[in-house]
C-alpha cells in the first residue's frame, strides 16, 4: 500500500514531461484526423484489440476469447508485435517457433490454437500483406494491441479499459499510464470494461457508462476475470487450490492484483516473486525460485504461475519436470449475460463486412449495435 502511494506521488514530479507527451500525442492524432498522415484499410475484416494505457487490461485473454469463438466459423489469423522477442521483422509461427522467436503471447496463441495462423511484425501495415501472402485463405485478422497504431484503419476496434483504472480517470505518461489521447476512445466501436468485480450491479455499470460517455454507435460491455483449474506446466495434470495450500506465486505480468486476490481467498498463504512484464527468465531465476520454494515450511505447497510466464519458463522444461509448478489459465467472463451479444457483434461484423469508405479526416464507424 505504501509503495503504491509513494510511486504515484513520485510520478507527479514528471508532470512537465507528461504535458510534452500529451502535446506529441495530440499533434500525431491531429495529423491523422486531417488525413495528412494516412490510414490504410484492407479488403477483409480486421478486428483490433487494444487499450489507451500501458499495463494489463486483458488484451491477450480477449484475443484468445475471440479466436476461440470465431475459429470454427471463419479462417482467422492473429497478428501481434511480438514484444520482447529476440528477432525482428515479420514471422509466421511454425513447429520450431519459440517465445524468443515470436514473443510469449503469440507463442501462447500458437500453442493453444495450432490450426490458427499466428504472425508477428512490428509494422502491421507491412506484416498484413505478408500474412495474406502466406495464408491466402485468411478470412479475418485479429490485431493484438494495435489500437494506437493508426496507420491501419481496422474495421472493428475493441477498446479495453480496466475497471480499477478507467482511462477517464488516468493521466498521460510518465505521470499516469495513458499512451494515447483520452478522446481516442471515440474511434472504438466496442468498449469493454475489464476486471470488474463479479458482483458489479446494473447501477454501477450505468455510472461507468456515464463516466465513459459512449457515442450512440458504441457498445459497452463489462467483464470480469475467470480463472480455470491450475495444471502442471509439463505433465498437464490438474490441481485444485484449497485453504490448506501454501503458494509461491511467480509472475512477470503487468497487473498481478486479481491473481493475488484469488490467492488471498483460495489458499492458506501465498508468497510472491515478481518480475517485470514479459520478463525473460534466466537459469539463475529458476534457481532462486527453487530456493524460495524450499524455504516454505509446509507439506502442502505448490508454485503457481500464469500462462504467459509459463511460456517463457518452458525453455527449462527438463528442470521443471519434477517441480510442483502449476499454470493457472484465465478468461474473460461477460457480466449481465452479455457474452452472446458480444460474440454476435464480432460475427456480424465479419459476415457483413464491406470496406467502409470514410471522408477525409474522419473514421468510418460501421453500425454493429443492432
Amino acid at each position: 500500500m505504501f509503495s503504491n502511494w509513494f510511486l504515484k506521488s513520485f510520478r507527479i514530479l514528471f508532470l512537465p514531461f507528461a504535458v510534452v507527451y500529451w502535446s506529441i500525442l495530440w499533434l500525431r492524432n491531429f495529423l491523422y484526423d486531417k488525413n495528412i498522415f494516412r490510414s490504410s484499410s484492407f479488403g477483409l475484416p480486421v478486428i483490433c484489440v487494444g487499450n489507451l494505457s500501458v499495463g494489463g487490461t486483458g488484451k491477450s485473454p480477449m484475443v484468445e476469447f475471440l479466436v476461440e469463438h470465431l475459429k470454427d466459423r471463419f479462417r482467422i489469423a492473429t497478428l501481434s508485435r511480438g514484444y520482447k522477442r529476440k528477432t525482428r521483422g515479420y514471422a509466421l509461427a511454425n513447429e520450431h517457433s519459440t517465445a524468443l522467436d515470436i514473443g510469449d503471447e503469440p507463442m501462447l496463441f500458437h500453442l493453444k490454437f495450432p490450426g490458427v495462423p499466428v504472425a508477428v511484425g512490428e509494422e502491421r501495415l507491412v506484416a498484413i500483406p505478408q500474412l495474406l501472402h502466406d495464408k491466402s485463405d485468411t478470412e479475418a485478422i485479429i490485431l493484438d494491441d494495435a489500437f494506437q497504431h493508426r496507420a491501419i484503419n481496422a474495421g472493428l476496434n475493441i477498446l479495453l479499459t480496466d475497471y480499477n483504472n478507467l482511462f477517464t480517470w488516468d493521466f498521460y505518461l510518465p505521470t499516469g499510464d495513458l499512451r494515447d489521447l483520452k478522446s481516442s476512445y471515440k474511434r472504438a466501436h466496442v468498449i469493454v470494461v475489464t476486471k470488474c468485480k463479479p458482483e458489479l450491479t446494473a447501477d454501477d455499470a450505468d455510472k461507468i457508462r456515464k463516466e465513459i460517455r459512449p457515442l450512440p454507435r458504441q457498445q459497452v460491455f463489462f467483464s470480469t476475470i475467470q480463472y480455470g483449474s491450475p495444471y502442471h506446466i509439463t505433465r498437464l495434470n490438474h490441481f485444485e487450490l484449497n485453504l490448506k495450500t501454501e503458494v509461491l506465486l511467480v509472475t512477470g505480468i503487468a497487473n498481478p492484483q486479481p491473481l493475488k486476490k484469488l490467492l488471498e481467498e483460495r489458499s492458506h498463504a501465498y508468497y510472491m516473486i515478481s518480475f517485470s512484464d514479459h520478463y525473460i527468465f534466466r537459469i539463475d531465476d529458476l534457481n532462486e525460485i527453487k530456493k524460495r520454494f524450499e524455504r516454505i515450511d509446509s507439506a502442502n505447497k505448490i508454485i503457481l504461475t500464469t500462462e504467459k510466464d509459463a511460456i517463457r519458463l518452458m525453455k527449462f522444461k527438463s528442470e521443471l519436470e519434477e517441480l510442483p509448478i502449476y499454470v493457472i489459465p484465465i478468461r474473460h467472463y461477460f457480466l449481465f449475460g452479455a457474452e452472446d451479444a458480444f460474440v454476435s457483434t464480432t460475427i456480424k461484423f465479419i459476415e457483413q463486412f464491406k470496406p467502409v469508405p470514410h471522408e477525409e479526416g474522419t473514421v468510418g464507424l460501421p453500425d454493429v449495435s443492432r
